[in-house]
């Protein structure tokens, strides 16, 4: 059964050995950052960590409560996401009763649907208003609230359930949108173009009226996960959360304004955003590992703080994965797969890889019946919601296991024919996407990897033979090429043997220009895949290489194909190239920070 609240989950994660408590001094100032950064990267996502003693605050600090698969599972009260996903099939399968007896039999099903939705308490039965402070008393300064990284604009409120309403009251929106605090009562609301939030805020703006909203911080685990589920239109976030908990959300009404929080909240901030009021917010380092750029967003003022006694304050931090975020995603990955399949029956099953975060790249597997449905497949995803973000799809058949990674990366060598199997299309990308020469939309990569069949041309690539570079490659490389920083030979025994290359690039052109010398050099004739990255990444470190691959991929721009070979530049673009976007830095902690916390780890962990 999935926990009534943040603090049943809190007893439960250290009861099966899931969590950390950590007495020690720490600064909220990028020092919990670092140390969560590093437990989030180790083998299998660490532990939960509980803060105890924060400069500055009388509260402690929760974070990567849902940074693993058991924790995430444990959060949702699943032995299995697919349990999740089985329960949703159960529901949109429901084949129309036809006599009395299947009515009789759809009758228990109708009933526990019927129970999902949130209710309302009485103040008296809602534990996040035993404290409630208004007027002079907001102040956001009593709270913990972290700075992640040091580039930050300041600090950020990271894990906000965001609620608001539409301008006619019709549809309530919950969302995960960060917030930089501006000081003791304002911060910004970061509601990115596509999203929801957005949509309302603007609807509030054209009619000149405040929007009242509210953000609940540490909700029970279910409404945690459920506030970053890609819902459609509509669909209230606190009904999914019903539906996992197996019990109604239950939820209060605010002090100040006409919305409803989760009733068994830590900390709830209630306010209004006034249209007319827009505000510098960022940069920030976000998921994709990058920071984020700065722009003018909504300013949140806090007409109350409420709170449990004595509350926990949930946070998480995003950067260079994997982090927390990765096991959200992968929740959503499962959970929303069987309500792709109402639209999209041929989808046997998706893959969204660690270094794609989420949007850079999907794996999907499918029954494939007709030419070119793998074609369909891919163009209909880049019409859907949250899917459209996505700027590369790769599509096999059903036989292939899309969560063996190493496996597509064989049928992608072996199998695709270059000239035939990629196709390239240009549509909306993500906000936080930098790749592109424009921001919010670039050119987009489908990769056909299924079987062809009856109807479909046969591919040309016809080589059975497995390549094998020449041991001296990766030497007459550096000799012939002075502005290689490094080269690695990825020695796959495929039919199309790969190339790593960190490019010194100085200038505009450089990095294609060299991919074309490359392919006319006789001696790497044998090199079937050269990527181009940046000079300092480590190209023994393949997650790294993936990620950097991913992130900084505009495909109908930095992809060449020479016959039945690709070179794929992923440097950082110059403005002299026609980027019109501002590159930004990756994140990377302060070296004062790492070895403060060096100094300490001893100490935090008991080691």
């Amino acid at each position: 059964m999935a926990c009534e609240s943040l603090r049943e989950f809190i007893t439960q994660l250290e009861s099966e050995g899931e969590l950390a408590r950590i007495p020690e001094p720490v600064s909220p100032i990028l020092e919990i950052a670092e140390i969560t950064d590093r437990v989030s990267k180790s083998p299998e996502g660490g532990k939960a960590l509980l803060f105890e003693n924060v400069d500055g605050s009388s509260m402690p600090v929760l974070i990567n409560a849902f940074g693993s698969w058991r924790r995430i599972q444990m959060a949702l009260g699943v032995s299995s996401l697919e349990d999740i996903a089985r329960n949703i099939e159960r529901f949109i399968k429901i084949a129309p009763p036809a006599t009395l007896m299947d009515k009789a039999k759809l009758l228990p099903m109708l009933l526990q649907a019927a129970s999902f939705p949130p209710k309302t308490v009485s103040a008296g039965r809602a534990s996040c208003q035993e404290v409630v402070m208004t007027g002079d008393a907001v102040d956001l300064g009593r709270i913990p609230i972290i700075q992640c990284w040091p580039n930050d604009a300041g600090r950020f409120i990271t894990y906000p359930i965001v609620i608001n309403r539409s301008l006619d009251q019709a549809i309530r929106n919950v969302g995960l949108y960060r917030m930089q605090v501006f000081d003791k009562n304002t911060t910004a609301m970061h509601w990115h173009i596509h999203k929801d939030g957005a949509h309302f805020f603007h609807e509030y703006r054209k009619a000149n009226q405040r929007m009242e909203v509210a953000v609940a911080i540490g909700a029970d685990p279910a409404t945690c996960y459920a506030a970053s589920a890609p819902l459609p239109y509509g669909i209230d976030e606190f009904l999914l959360a019903g539906f996992i908990r197996k019990q109604p959300v239950p939820l209060v009404k605010c002090k100040t304004v006409e919305l409803e929080i989760p009733a068994h909240a830590e900390i709830v901030l209630e306010g209004y955003i006034d249209p007319a009021e827009m505000r510098l917010e960022g940069p920030f380092g976000d998921h994709t590992g990058y920071y984020s750029q700065d722009g003018d967003y909504p300013v949140f003022h806090i007409t109350a703080i409420t709170h449990r006694k004595n509350p926990v304050y949930l946070t998480t931090i995003v950067g260079i994965p994997p982090q927390e975020d990765f096991y959200l995603g992968k929740a959503t990955e499962r959970i929303f797969l069987p309500l792709l399949r109402t639209q999209l029956p041929e989808i046997v099953d998706m893959n969204m890889p660690l270094e794609g975060v989420f949007h850079n790249c999907v794996i999907v597997s499918l029954e494939k019946h007709y030419p070119m449905q793998a074609r369909r497949i891919m163009t209909t995803l880049w019409g859907m919601g949250q899917m459209s973000f996505v700027k590369t799809i790769i599509a096999v058949d059903a036989d292939v296991d899309v969560q063996n990674e190493a496996e597509i990366l064989k049928l992608l060598l072996n199998e695709v024919d270059l000239e035939q199997d990629l196709f390239f299309s240009e549509g909306i990308l993500d906000v936080l996407n930098h790749a592109s020469d424009q921001a919010l939309y670039g050119s987009k990569l489908g990769i056909d990897a299924t079987r062809k069949i009856d109807g479909e041309p046969p591919r040309k690539f016809t080589n059975s033979e497995t390549q094998t570079p020449d041991s001296g490659i990766a030497e007459h490389i550096k000799k012939k090429f002075s502005e290689v920083n490094n080269s690695r030979v990825i020695n796959c025994s495929q039919r199309r043997p790969i190339v790593l290359v960190a490019l010194n690039k100085t200038g505009p052109g450089q990095s294609i220009e060299f991919i074309r010398n490359f392919f006319e050099d006789g001696a790497l004739q044998s090199v079937g895949v050269l990527l181009v990255l940046e000079s300092h990444v480590d190209l023994e470190n393949r997650s790294q290489v993936l990620w950097k691959l991913f992130n900084n991929l505009d495909p109908k721009r930095d992809v060449l194909i020479s016959g039945q070979r690709i070179g794929i530049d992923v440097t950082r673009k110059l403005p002299d190239e026609g980027y019109q976007q501002n590159w930004p830095e990756e994140i990377a902690m302060s070296d004062d920070i790492i070895q403060k916390v060096d100094q300490k780890w001893h100490d935090l962990f008991n080691v």
